[in-house]
């Protein structure tokens, strides 16, 4: 096989990654004006700059998830590489269910370490503070990485898919929450009816209530779908009160503590 199918694979899952980025974050921002919530700096001008960079940085990082998407997705199709398949009996179905809990639980592990160590003062200046920078973040923010961020991100379902069997449907599934959750927790405001919040689903499930106060806080709250790291590292501050109740008004930026600034 020659070079050019992986080229057009990867350019294809670039324009997939960044059309799903602005299809899931625009909607979701749209949904936010629609509810009459001003996401972002207060000041219209900052809240446009802010916006204007994280689509910037998050069709950057677009582009930096699709590459080994590209070369896992003509691997599955063309060369049979991976441990995707397309029988949803081949493993019995409750191997679908499990495969997705997997998958999620390892994509979670992988960030709250990962996020903690971006929280060290040499890794928050010089990388993650670019996500930081979005304060207070919107729906746009949801991939606003530095490419070694991004990086840091990328390899991980395609690596899982050599090593762990999965469903294409489930594996589909996995990336919608992915979407989903990335960008619900940065647009400002708590989708989830307050009584899932305080009660056991928002126990254990990280929120946008939960999420807001990382980026208020900048060293608690580091999960992306479950609290349980956060629980077991004494790193769960709780959540943002005013999301659980009403929908936030525009904000103006918290200050960052000492050495989680960009150029601490």
């Amino acid at each position: 096989m020659t070079a050019l199918p992986f080229l057009i694979g990867t350019l294809a899952m670039i324009a997939i990654v960044a059309v799903r980025y602005l299809g899931v974050s625009g909607g979701f921002a749209w949904l936010t004006a629609r509810r009459g919530i001003v996401a972002g700096p207060a000041n219209e001008v900052r809240r446009r700059r802010q916006i204007r960079s994280e689509i910037g940085w998050s069709l950057l990082s677009a582009a930096i998830y699709g590459l080994p998407a590209g070369i896992v997705a003509v691997g599955w199709h063309e060369l049979g590489w991976t441990r995707i398949y397309d029988d949803p009996l081949a493993y019995g179905w409750w191997w679908l269910p499990l495969s997705i809990a997997i998958y999620l639980f390892a994509h979670d592990t992988w960030f709250y370490w990962t996020h903690r160590l971006m929280h060290r003062p040499w890794w928050f200046a010089r990388v993650h503070a670019v996500h930081h920078a979005s304060r207070p973040p919107t729906a746009w923010a949801a991939m606003a990485f530095h490419p070694y961020e991004a990086i840091s991100g990328a390899w991980l379902f395609p690596a899982l898919v050599f090593l762990v069997p999965i469903h294409w449907g489930a594996l589909l599934v996995v990336l919608l929450v992915a979407s989903f959750f990335g960008v619900t927790n940065h647009m400002g405001w708590e989708i989830f009816p307050k009584s899932w919040v305080k009660g056991r689903f928002g126990s254990g499930m990280i929120t946008a209530a939960h999420h807001e106060l990382h980026h208020r806080r900048y060293l608690t709250n580091y999960g992306l779908y479950f609290r349980v790291w956060d629980r077991l590292c004494r790193t769960d501050a709780g959540l943002a009160p005013e999301f659980i109740d009403e929908p936030r008004p525009a904000a103006a930026a918290s200050p960052a503590p000492a050495g989680q600034r960009a150029g601490a």
